[in-house]
Parts: C-alpha cells; structure tokens; sequence
C-alpha cells in the first residue's frame, strides 16, 4: 500500500481515508459505546480509529446488547409466571409496569456489561 501526502506548510500530511460504509445507523447502545470511548478510553478509540475497525466494533456492540436485552426480557417475564396474557387482557396497567420494569433492569445489566465493560 503506497501512501500518498499533502505538504501543509512545512508539513507533509498523508492523505488518509476511510472505505466506504453502507448507510447503517447505530443504535443506541453503538452511540452510547462510542460516548464511552471518546471520553474514557481514548486510546482504544484511537487504535480502533486508525485500524478502522470502529464501526465494526460499534455494530457488533449494537447487536450483542440488543439482543441480550431481549433475552433477558424474555427470561425475568418467563421466571415471573405472573406474566401472562390473561394478565395483559385484564389488568393492562399491571402488565406494562411489570414489563417496564423487567425492560429497566436489562438495559441496567447490559450498560455495566457490554457498554461500560464492568463485570456484575
């Protein structure tokens, strides 16, 4: 690979681009990884910057965080037992605390976990 510069003065620049993305957005747990690591660890931003492994880095983390989110939803309704459609038939109000709840305490586990790197 031949690098190609730019004098800039008295500085020769190298004329550095990244390839090509498809048109992809991040979700939120991608934006809030990548928050993470321009503020805190800068270093691996850089590495991963330079090697241009950032946005695969950042969609895997997307990916991986939804769906452990889910699983995880899936699993505190199921070991409830109280969670039915019954339930969601009759009392309504009940049904979307409980899962709200269930849905706070698995984005709590996945932010420590995936997004901040923080073992539980």
């Amino acid at each position: 690979m031949e690098i190609t510069y730019t004098k800039y003065g008295d500085y020769l620049l190298p004329n550095l681009t990244l390839k090509p993305r498809k048109n992809e957005n991040l979700n939120k747990y991608g934006l809030m990884r990548l928050d993470y690591l321009k503020k805190n660890k800068n270093a691996l931003y850089q590495q991963l910057l330079m090697q241009d492994k950032l946005y695969d880095h950042l969609f895997s983390v997307s990916k991986e965080s939804e769906d452990k989110v889910n699983y995880l939803i899936n699993e505190l309704a199921r070991l409830d037992g109280t969670i039915t459609e019954e339930l969601k038939a009759t009392n309504q109000m009940l049904w979307v605390q409980k899962m709200n709840n269930y849905k706070n305490n698995a984005e709590e586990i996945v932010l420590k976990e995936l997004i901040y790197g923080e073992s539980i």
